[in-house]
């Protein structure tokens, strides 16, 4: 009888339940997958009712703004439309995914904020990828951002992981490359 192969324990899905009337925030460096993530986590809880529209992107925004979304130069206008797209979409009572890096203190807390003035839930999911990782998906991107501003941004991540805690998020989680699937339970009553 020939040996047995053995194979790797499989990861199990980490199920997160949320409520409908819940602002997700993506937080992470660049280059370490927060976009990615997203989409797949909508295609996956499309039969909950998320949708692509469910994700509103700091990228995309800017991309509108100025038709270039590595434009650094209209930050202030895309970060207005940002907040101004989540606020409206807050209105409709429909699940928010904030897509931005949300590394700095005052973009969480405008965040926060936001999702307070509507009664809305919060969560966090903290992207803790290796900063190799993030170097090396960020030269396989067309708008690459450079090494400088994804070690700054690591930087930025350590703060957060040290802060997070105390900010008033309701729930937040910390992913890393070998995080298990999220998988989202979405409540419609609350």
């Amino acid at each position: 009888m020939p040996e047995q192969e053995r194979q790797k324990p499989q990861p199990t899905a980490r199920i997160i339940t949320l409520p409908r009337r819940t602002l997700l925030v993506l937080c992470g460096t660049a280059g370490c997958g927060k976009s990615t993530f997203a989409a797949k986590l909508v295609e996956r809880a499309a039969p909950l009712g998320l949708r692509p529209t469910s994700i509103v992107s700091s990228d995309q925004c800017r991309a509108f703004v100025c038709d270039d979304e590595s434009n650094q130069h209209v930050n202030r206008d895309t970060f207005d439309l940002f907040h101004f797209i989540i606020h409206k979409r807050m209105f409709q009572n429909v699940f928010t995914i904030a897509d931005s890096t949300a590394l700095q203190a005052d973009a969480r807390r405008r965040l926060l904020d936001l999702a307070h003035r509507h009664s809305y839930a919060t969560c966090l999911f903290i992207f803790e990828t290796p900063l190799a990782t993030c170097l090396q998906r960020d030269q396989q991107r067309a708008r690459s951002v450079g090494p400088a501003v994804i070690t700054y941004h690591t930087t930025l991540l350590q703060q957060t992981l040290r802060d997070a805690p105390y900010e008033g998020w309701q729930q937040f989680h910390i992913l890393n490359g070998e995080q298990a699937e999220i998988t989202l339970e979405i409540l419609s009553v609350e």
